[in-house]
């Protein structure tokens, strides 16, 4: 396994929601605003642009407004990942150079996919992720993730791991992610740098105890995320236990009741930005299960409830 020290990346990189106005614009002074907190609560780093940014709800023209001003905002405080997921391979590699151009530190892609039914196979998922490759001097993520439909055994990623230059990096959220974390691993050595875990952490213990080394979560409480990693990784393993317990509730109704809404209620509760809404046609959060979530973090004293920048 890749030494702690030769990791580029590793700890705790939320997902940025992307904010609009009531309208369904974008709202870049929120969009600020949510980068600030998310750093501030202790974030080592952001993603942008991923399926909890609402991405698949977001113009060309859009990606490219919020990729510069979300990147110019950050100012280098923490390393950004820029996810560039595209169905075509030209579109990818375009994509991800720019985000290279613009200062990412690493794009996340998904394998290629269209819909419930359009996918390809194995040699053509090795060759996108290799033409990416030769398109970026930057580190590639796989997200392994149940939206794209696509089987990726931990064999097949640990062979591209090797003989692709970039590809370094996997966020793991497929079912049973602690087991195929633990065999990706074994069969890839040092060519995993980084084994992550997602899915809002809701299996971040086991993950961490499969050799997780990075976590992407929502973002609306890095405060309570940030203590469990800090903790495992500095041989901590109860106290990581006890914090996890702790927020464990949240989690859960963000992973199973709120999704990415979740962030953006909590911010706007918090009054760190001026509208939660999604875009439409996706639906808003049910008022009972928003209720429950502004609860919990009540609870847990969420820095969300309580910045002030």
């Amino acid at each position: 396994m890749t030494d702690s020290a030769t990791r580029r990346y590793r700890g705790l990189f939320p997902v940025v929601p992307t904010t609009f106005t009531e309208d369904g614009q974008l709202d870049l002074a929120s969009q600020r605003r949510a980068v600030d907190f998310m750093i501030d609560a202790g974030s080592e780093g952001l993603c942008i642009l991923a399926n909890f940014s609402e991405q698949f709800l977001l113009a060309d023209a859009e990606r490219e407004v919020l990729t510069r001003a979300i990147l110019e905002h950050v100012a280098g405080r923490v390393p950004v990942i820029v996810t560039t997921t595209h169905f075509s391979t030209r579109v990818c590699a375009e994509r991800s150079r720019h985000a290279q151009d613009l200062g990412a530190a690493m794009v996340m892609v998904m394998p290629p996919y269209h819909g419930a039914t359009f996918r390809v196979g194995e040699p053509h998922i090795e060759a996108f992720y290799r033409r990416l490759s030769d398109a970026i001097d930057i580190p590639i993520m796989v997200q392994d993730a149940p939206a794209a439909g696509t089987p990726l055994s931990a064999a097949f990623l640990a062979r591209m791991a090797k003989e692709i230059e970039q590809l370094a990096y996997f966020k793991i959220e497929s079912a049973g992610a602690a087991a195929k974390l633990r065999e990706l691993i074994r069969l890839g050595g040092d060519a995993i740098e980084g084994p992550w875990d997602g899915e809002e952490a809701i299996t971040l213990l086991p993950d961490l105890e499969a050799g997780a080394t990075g976590s992407m979560t929502g973002g609306g409480f890095p405060d309570g995320i940030r203590p469990i990693l800090d903790a495992y990784r500095e041989g901590r393993r109860d106290d990581a236990i006890a914090a996890y317990e702790r927020w464990l509730p949240l989690i859960n109704l963000e992973n199973r009741q709120c999704g990415f809404l979740a962030a953006k209620a909590l911010m706007k509760e918090g009054g760190i930005i001026d509208c939660e809404a999604p875009r439409h046609p996706w639906p808003t959060l049910h008022p009972a299960a928003r209720s429950l979530l502004i609860e919990t973090a009540r609870r847990l004293d969420v820095l969300a409830l309580r910045w002030r920048g």
